[in-house]
């Protein structure tokens, strides 16, 4: 059996699960490979490909050109990156891993507070010899706002009310009493954007959440507001979020997720001086990846039995 292992930007898959127990011939990719016929050709003979996330996309056309393709594992519990009703046509397995989701609210808190301390600014100014650059915010007392109020947004909820924030949210079907189970207060829409000095992202990309915070969302906030999104870039309409940091119509985003992954080296948002960079790393950590790739291996394993686990189906 020959294993693909995809995207392994810091080469550590092979070090975060018992690979050599499943006897098998693999081949890690340390890069992303975006060209769908170079992809082709490096899964070739490959029966099993690991996937991280959704930073390779697997649709219906490129699941047909890998025939000799039977199981392929994605870590996490979703991936609207694959094509499930096309894996299934092709008898493709697709099974799943654990996860945790405490590292990414952990993230978006380094996120909230990086912006809100202008950190960028003045760690580059202490690397290059230098010394105070700007006037931070402080977070006790204001509002923190979440869109999509589920596991992760109440954990980051949680956070901001040890921060003595006062936490409001609104998703479509978030309900007062589901709200108030976790101390929230239950907004509309427009109160969310309008009342909000921080907005944190908490939703599941979907085709009703794709551009749900576009231009007239953005046009709501506060001129000091900071918009953080950890969960998925389509989320937030990206021209329109362009267009507010630009004309300084918001105060800051802090940004870990994007359009297109890895984010292109001559990308605008990295020129922009009011916006916070860092490279969907929100779920990685030591504790993730062994949750990930140890569930991969016993993925494996058991469709190597005959007895596929964690099968997600269309």
């Amino acid at each position: 059996m020959k294993i693909a292992i995809l995207d392994d930007y810091q080469q550590v898959a092979l070090d975060y699960g018992d690979w050599d127990a499943l006897g098998a011939e693999i081949e890690v990719c340390t890069e992303h490979i975006a060209d769908p016929d170079e992809l082709v050709r490096r899964l070739a003979g490959a029966e099993v490909v690991v996937a991280m996330r959704e930073r390779t996309k697997f649709p219906a056309e490129l699941l047909a050109r890998l025939p000799e393709l039977k199981l392929l594992v994605s870590t996490g519990h979703r991936n609207a990156a694959i094509d499930l009703a096309a894996a299934a046509r092709h008898g493709i397995v697709v099974s799943s891993t654990g996860y945790l989701a405490e590292p990414t609210a952990e993230h978006t808190w380094a996120l909230i507070l990086a912006a809100a301390r202008n950190l960028p600014a003045e760690l580059a100014s202490m690397r290059a010899g230098g010394w105070q650059t700007g006037v931070g915010t402080g977070l006790h007392g204001k509002t923190l706002g979440l869109l999509g109020l589920g596991r992760l947004g109440a954990k980051v909820a949680s956070i901001g009310q040890a921060f003595g924030m006062r936490t409001i949210a609104w998703s479509q079907h978030l309900t007062a009493e589901k709200a108030a189970e976790h101390g929230v207060t239950a907004v509309s829409k427009e109160d969310l954007f309008a009342r909000s000095d921080v907005l944190s992202v908490h939703l599941v990309l979907s085709d009703r959440s794709r551009g749900l915070v576009g231009a007239a969302e953005l046009s709501a906030m506060k001129p000091s507001a900071i918009l953080v999104n950890t969960s998925r870039g389509p989320i937030v309409d990206q021209d329109a979020l362009l267009d507010a940091l630009r004309g300084e119509r918001i105060g800051r985003a802090a940004i870990d997720v994007y359009d297109t992954e890895p984010l292109p080296a001559d990308h605008p948002f990295r020129e922009l001086p009011n916006v916070v960079l860092t490279p969907h790393i929100g779920y990685v950590t030591r504790e993730v990846y062994e949750v990930f790739y140890g569930d991969a291996v016993a993925d494996i394993a058991a469709f190597q039995r005959g007895e596929p686990i964690r099968v997600m189906t269309p």
